[in-house]
């Protein structure tokens, strides 16, 4: 991210417009190994009203906050600066998984004939935002409870071309190996009722911090042009009507989004076809449309050895193993 453009908040992504706007923030280690496993949030209980929510919390903070002899406004300045290093620890993953995908968008870009990674936008949720999220999925109003319950504070969303190039590009960044892969969500495969698609993917990421290392989540939501299209449409109406979209109107979502990944499928079926044309192709690779999943190469391991940290996982085995022994989330 470029000095001057602050993360955006609530439900609103900001764009990356380019490589350049984000500030390579790498934290220049590698974590040994990886860890695959799926960390559910604990079951939910009974909501909060929303003043409770904020009086707990801030109950939290203040009990934290300083020495029981410090007067009120030393306090509260450290119940601000708790906050403050609260959001900032998701920044700082964010803008570490940020540096991660231009490391691949620019290296498509500048040695490659086809970049698989169209635009990439992110944001970072409010507290406001935080706190309606703790309030309904019942969890306790403690910014420990809320590092471990909430897991897209940090969300990052990318745009692609083709359903293929969601998975390839889903594939690359969860082979890295100081990225630990937590959950997927593939309603690629499986849409939501809606008709919602996206590949959902919540990682954690190493943050070095001056005196310690926090295991940050970050959502990444990958999906094609086509679907985001959509989904940009359907949360502007779901606002639009406070969440009490008429029936007639949600049919109508749901078979626009049967036609979204309709015209996905086409789109892919016109790109193999060109592609297929081998003679016509440009000799320094595969042009605008990129090469056909069975025509890329297989990408080399990121480390010269033998075990797990050296390999590149597909799709499948990152789902089969982020659905594997629940495991309590790293702090």
């Amino acid at each position: 991210m470029s000095a001057g453009h602050a993360p955006a908040t609530d439900n609103q992504f900001l764009p990356v417009d380019s490589p350049e706007e984000v500030s390579l923030t790498v934290g220049g280690r590698v974590l040994p190994g990886k860890d695959l496993t799926k960390q559910t949030p604990s079951a939910r209980k009974p909501q909060r009203s929303e003043s409770d929510v904020y009086r707990q919390l801030l109950s939290e903070l203040h009990s934290s906050a300083g020495d029981e002899n410090s007067g009120m406004a030393v306090r509260m300045v450290d119940i601000r600066r708790q906050l403050t290093e609260f959001q900032l620890h998701y920044k700082f993953g964010m803008d570490e998984v940020l540096t991660k995908i231009n490391v691949l968008r620019e290296e498509f870009e500048h040695t490659r004939d086809y970049s698989p990674i169209e635009h990439v936008n992110y944001r970072l949720k409010s507290l406001d935002r935080i706190l309606d999220k703790v309030q309904r999925y019942g969890a306790e109003p403690t910014l420990e409870s809320i590092r471990h319950s909430i897991r897209d504070i940090a969300g990052i969303r990318i745009t692609c071309s083709f359903v293929s190039d969601a998975y390839w590009v889903a594939e690359m960044l969860c082979s890295q190996p100081d990225l630990r892969v937590v959950e997927v969500k593939d309603y690629i495969r499986t849409p939501k009722v809606n008709g919602y698609q996206s590949l959902h993917v919540i990682v954690q990421v190493p943050v070095f911090l001056s005196n310690r290392t926090e295991f940050v989540y970050v959502e990444v939501q990958i999906r094609t042009v086509a679907m985001d299209f959509w989904a940009s449409l359907e949360h502007k109406i779901y606002y639009t009507y406070d969440g009490e979209v008429p029936g007639d109107i949600l049919d109508e979502l749901r078979d626009a989004a049967v036609k979204a990944a309709a015209l996905d499928q086409q789109m892919a079926s016109i790109r193999d076809r060109v592609t297929a044309l081998k003679d016509q192709a440009p000799v320094s690779g595969q042009g605008a449309t990129g090469p056909t999943p069975r025509d890329r190469a297989t990408t080399g391991a990121w480390f010269p050895s033998d075990d797990a940290m050296g390999t590149t996982w597909n799709w499948e085995d990152i789902a089969k193993h982020a659905g594997g022994p629940h495991e309590a989330p790293q702090s």
